[in-house]
């Protein structure tokens, strides 16, 4: 009997950091008005992110890693040495990382988890002022969801291997293979945005057992009003 609305979910975002009790992992929920989140394909998706505060394609995907440190170090009076860029670590991110150490920026490596890469960058908190690379469409639109109502610039490009994948896009309606999408292309109108810590990180803390029960923060945002609530809750495990 409510409104119509879209939900992207990610259920347990970095698996293997909460398999191995590694710090960053979360679950991710989004939810807009119905058609407002693009219906991503499960394909891979060339992701760049920065923080607010900058003026339109201040970086894009068109350009190449060492220019978009030099793009960004220019955006905040600085040299590249100030910036640190947050990057997955995998093989496929080898001729990149190469690239963004050659300017002479900071690199943060992280193993699993880039929503929460992409959430780094707009949290002054954590340092992170870039983040590139490939990842999950699907968590694309979930870390744009995150920007919009952190503040924030992200873009993505769908990466296609084959034509199966290609198919799954034609599937969930995208017919332009090449389009790169902004952040307010990806989340088109209004969105909550929550994450809650499965294991402790930068952005949120552990589920924390005892006895009984079980603790938990989560970080709560809206875009329209700019809101941002972090909620400690204690729940009996029995509930659970």
């Amino acid at each position: 009997t409510g409104p119509k609305v879209d939900i992207a979910v990610d259920p347990l975002e970095g698996t293997t950091l909460c398999a191995k009790d590694m710090a960053g992992s979360i679950a991710v929920m989004a939810m807009a008005e119905a058609g407002s989140l693009l219906n991503a394909p499960d394909v891979y998706m060339d992701k760049l992110a920065i923080g607010p505060g900058f003026a339109p394609d201040t970086v894009t995907l068109d350009m190449d890693p060492a220019a978009r440190v030099a793009a960004l170090a220019k955006a905040k009076g600085c040299q590249a040495e100030d910036i640190t860029v947050c990057i997955l670590e995998r093989p496929r991110h080898s001729a990149m990382i190469a690239a963004v150490r050659s300017t002479g920026a900071s690199i943060r490596l992280i193993t699993d988890g880039d929503v929460a890469g992409v959430m780094h960058c707009a949290d002054p908190a954590t340092g992170i002022d870039m983040y590139m690379g490939e990842g999950g469409a699907p968590e694309g639109v979930l870390a744009a969801a995150a920007l919009k109502c952190m503040g924030g610039q992200i873009y993505g490009r769908l990466l296609f291997r084959n034509d199966d994948e290609k198919a799954r896009a034609a599937k969930a309606g995208i017919t332009d293979l090449d389009r790169i999408y902004t952040r307010d292309e990806m989340v088109t109108q209004d969105v909550i945005f929550a994450a809650t810590g499965v294991t402790s990180g930068s952005l949120l803390a552990a589920v924390h057992r005892e006895p009984g029960w079980l603790t938990c923060e989560t970080l709560l945002m809206r875009s329209k009003t700019g809101s941002v609530r972090r909620i400690n809750y204690r729940t009996p495990t029995h509930t659970v």
